[in-house]
């Protein structure tokens, strides 16, 4: 499941955000102070970290320079009352991928956030894969204190599933985006096979009808 982390200390916004993102399908924890979000950036992982600008404790902006300074590298948006050019400006320099200014539309949040997690994904060297993950520097399999090595191929496949968890591709679409110079679907299939065979049944899930899904190690 996608993990973000949302920083948000109005007492209201905050829980209301937290349900929204629930009901999309992501795992959040809410943290209500800056303080709390140091905290929680640095013990555990997440996808995309949603942050306000205007935090008690530590305030937005040194949050994300601390955690930053740390090697977290969560894709972060600030969403904030602070709307100036010179605002958006300090936010991004500080290592934020986006900026939204308050008040918002929930359904552009929603997509921000959808955009936020993609980025993250195409660039993370390590990707959720249920109780594993995906090495994509070693490109390797991690499950537990255990390392899988992957063919090119294996790993090329596996690695277009991980990135976008939520979505289910076709035989087609994942074809044309791994083996391009093969002329069969089948392909597809062969592959798919092979990840199982090294990493258990339920590494890749069929959704019968459509294709295939990353599942879990």
């Amino acid at each position: 499941m996608t993990r973000l982390l949302l920083v948000e200390d109005d007492p209201e916004l905050g829980p209301m955000l937290s349900d929204l993102l629930g009901d999309e399908g992501y795992e959040v924890a809410l943290a209500p102070d800056g303080q709390r979000g140091l905290h929680l950036g640095l013990t555990a992982t997440y996808d995309g970290m949603i942050i306000d600008r205007g935090l008690p404790a530590i305030d937005g902006l040194d949050l994300l320079v601390r955690l930053r300074r740390q090697g977290v590298q969560s894709a972060v948006l600030f969403l904030t009352a602070y709307g100036t050019v010179a605002d958006r400006v300090a936010g991004l320099d500080a290592g934020a991928e986006d900026y939204l200014v308050k008040p918002f539309e929930l359904a552009e949040l929603l997509a921000r956030v959808r955009a936020l997690v993609r980025r993250h994904h195409d660039t993370a060297e390590r990707l959720p894969l249920g109780a594993g993950l995906l090495d994509t520097g070693r490109r390797v399999a991690v499950l537990g204190d255990r390392e899988v090595a992957l063919s090119g191929r294996e790993f090329e496949l596996l690695h277009v599933l991980a990135a976008r968890p939520r979505m289910v591709f076709g035989r087609e679409e994942l074809r044309r985006r791994v083996f391009e110079d093969a002329p069969a679907e089948s392909i597809v299939d062969t592959y798919v096979y092979y990840l199982r065979r090294k990493l258990g049944r339920d590494a890749v899930r069929t959704v019968r009808g459509i294709g295939y899904q990353a599942g879990a190690l």
